[in-house]
């Protein structure tokens, strides 16, 4: 599970086996977690992440997308 980066408390990830899937993003916070679709940036399915956070999550997202696409692709070498 390699790290793409921390920020605001939050460390944003990869699965090493999800490589098959379209670029994406995982997010953890404590015990919550959040899976995001980079384009668009969009949440792949029901969290217990408020939705405040889930939009604060994915303006962070927005903003670093160009980066998490570079390491998701240097990652999976795609």
């Amino acid at each position: 599970m390699p790290t793409v980066m921390r920020v605001r408390g939050y460390r944003l990830f990869f699965y090493s086996n999800e490589g098959s899937e379209p670029p994406h993003v995982h997010v953890e916070r404590a015990e919550f977690t959040a899976k995001f679709w980079l384009r668009p940036v969009e949440s792949a399915a029901k969290t217990r992440f408020d939705d405040r956070e889930l939009r604060l999550l994915r303006r962070l997202i927005e903003h670093r997308r160009d980066l998490i696409e570079e390491a998701w692709h240097e990652h999976f070498g795609g």
